[in-house]
């Protein structure tokens, strides 16, 4: 058994925790909060929740501390701190930070002996492997990455951090005549601008400055400067009736070319349809955990990424099992 502890509450840590009720080889250990342990109720029976700040006496109880805190300000923090004693995963997802954050991660568990996986979930994740694979095997080619209609967690989150915001939805929509011409084999060349606009409802607080918010979103780098973008403001009301869910996915396409006058065409496309965004990346986090403890058994130290994962790893079936039924 993996003995799984939880940083943290949200809809990612709900996800996690139904996901190692799915998985017989985990065990849910502890919830870590920042709240009042007492004012907090979890779905597992018999499975404490502890103040974060008595993490540390869990350090011979948890063998994997998986972190649900959100990429803009929580995990570049947390994340390099809990690696100094505990084996841990996260999900930052802030694509143009994730070298920084790797080194982060890296040099403290290193120093402690520890391993740590960063930026999983399924983009960055599993749409990451899906580049590699594809890059590698048509290497006369392009990569093109289309997310949405959906809500990203990491923007969302990014949004609610802006002074005056009460609560904010995010969707991310793929332009679709950039889809189409991917798909058609054109390999245009496409901006950022070109392949994606995003939507933000926002409900402001009481007597906020709702144009200084919208120009903290339309400016904000890494998560909107670089798209075309729509802020409307709405109620609290209007927010919990028609944005209550987490829907998401996408596709990862390679359109390039083989053959000696490179006269044949070829595509790859994985594509995902998620009608819960944090839940499935909550599977991808507990599929890690598992090889994570795998790989530290091992002796592994240090940070890792999806691309250092064996896919074996992440099965709970064995060798012969895998072998007979899945390849």
């Amino acid at each position: 058994m993996t003995r799984i502890g939880i940083v943290g509450y949200g809809n990612l840590a709900r996800g996690v925790e139904c996901s190692i009720a799915q998985n017989a080889d985990m065990d849910l250990a502890v919830v870590f909060t920042r709240r009042d342990p007492a004012s907090l109720t979890i779905r597992t029976p018999g499975v404490p929740v502890a103040s974060l700040d008595d993490v540390l006496s869990w350090k011979d109880k948890v063998d994997v501390l998986i972190l649900c805190g959100g990429s803009a300000t929580d995990l570049p923090t947390m994340t390099p701190a809990l690696a100094k004693e505990f084996h841990v995963i996260d999900s930052f997802d802030t694509h143009a930070n994730i070298p920084a954050h790797f080194a982060a991660v890296d040099a403290a568990a290193k120093a402690s002996g520890h391993m740590a996986m960063i930026s999983l979930g399924w983009d960055p994740g599993l749409f990451s492997v899906n580049r590699l694979y594809a890059s590698a095997i048509l290497p006369e080619g392009k990569d093109y990455t289309f997310w949405g209609k959906g809500v990203s967690q990491g923007h969302s989150d990014a949004v609610r951090r802006i002074p005056g915001v009460a609560d904010a939805r995010q969707y991310t929509i793929p332009v679709p005549e950039a889809l189409e011409r991917v798909r058609k084999g054109e390999n245009p060349e496409l901006t950022t601008r070109e392949k994606h606009t995003r939507y933000c409802y926002v409900v402001a607080e009481e007597g906020a400055d709702k144009a200084a918010i919208e120009t903290a979103i339309k400016t904000m780098p890494n998560y909107f400067a670089d798209y075309d973008t729509t802020v409307e403001f709405i109620t609290a009301e209007e927010m919990k009736q028609n944005h209550s869910g987490l829907p998401h996915g996408g596709s990862v396409i390679r359109s390039g070319v083989t053959g000696w006058e490179k006269e044949c065409h070829q595509t790859i496309e994985y594509k995902l349809t998620l009608d819960s965004n944090p839940q499935f990346t909550a599977s991808v986090l507990v599929a890690c955990a598992r090889a994570l403890n795998r790989m530290k058994d091992r002796g592994c130290t240090g940070c890792y990424t999806i691309f250092d994962i064996a896919p074996a790893d992440l099965s709970p079936l064995g060798r012969d099992e895998l072998l007979a039924h899945m390849l």
